[in-house]
């Protein structure tokens, strides 16, 4: 189907839908190497345009991450989906923590997305609610195959993401395949056969949201 302009139902011509598709391209690069709140005028210079061929385009920062962010989370869902789908639900839950601590070690931008620093579009709210359903099914059947604790939770599993954003960022540059040792660590405390009883409470949602903020505004980052 035709590319169309944003607002208007008539579709791109042919050069446009090209330039439209190489910023697009760009941006993708640009922002896995420096994050979301890389400059402008770096995708467009990296797709060789001047700054106001990217703006005919996306007249707007939010117009262009709305499709990156789209992006990144249609790949969290696909590591979600492929998870639940496997026969052994340890297998898919180690699957799963590896594809997104992967993603994050080599791409700042869904490393952002999967700490809550940039907020979803509203057309985003269904794939969060995916990856939300598909977690929930992941615990619950690694629960009921006996092969994690008991008190393991999805506010936790989000934390370890969390925390894995920062080992992902800080190692980078050093070694960036440190996080497969963090993650590996983890997953060991994830089995109930060494499991001991924890003396602190998981995070509540409420606590969780709070949590995934940018520190410099005390409150989600705005696009």
């Amino acid at each position: 189907m035709p590319t169309e302009t944003r607002g208007s139902s008539r579709p791109l011509r042919s050069d446009a839908r090209r330039n439209r598709e190489a910023l697009l391209a760009a941006a993708r690069t640009v922002f896995a190497a420096r994050g979301v709140d890389a400059p402008l005028e770096a995708v467009a210079q990296h797709a060789g345009f001047a700054i106001g061929t990217l703006y005919r385009h996306f007249p707007t920062r939010d117009a262009l991450l709305d499709v990156i962010v789209d992006e990144k989370l249609r790949a969290w869902v696909e590591f979600g989906e492929q998870a639940v789908a496997r026969d052994d639900a340890w297998e898919g839950l180690v699957a799963y923590l590896e594809g997104i601590c992967a993603l994050q070690a080599v791409d700042r931008a869904f490393n952002d997305v999967a700490c809550g620093a940039v907020l979803a579009a509203d057309g985003s709210a269904p794939q969060r609610r995916r990856v939300a359903d598909l977690v929930d099914q992941m615990l619950a059947r690694a629960r009921q195959a006996g092969v994690l604790r008991a008190d393991f939770t999805v506010t936790d599993l989000a934390l370890l993401v969390l925390a894995n954003a920062g080992v992902a960022e800080s190692t980078r540059s050093l070694r960036p395949t440190l996080w497969r040792r963090h993650l590996a660590l983890a997953l060991d405390a994830l089995r109930p056969a060494a499991a001991h009883p924890l003396t602190e409470p998981p995070a509540t949602p409420t606590e969780l949201q709070r949590a995934l903020v940018d520190p410099a505004t005390a409150g989600p980052r705005r696009r």
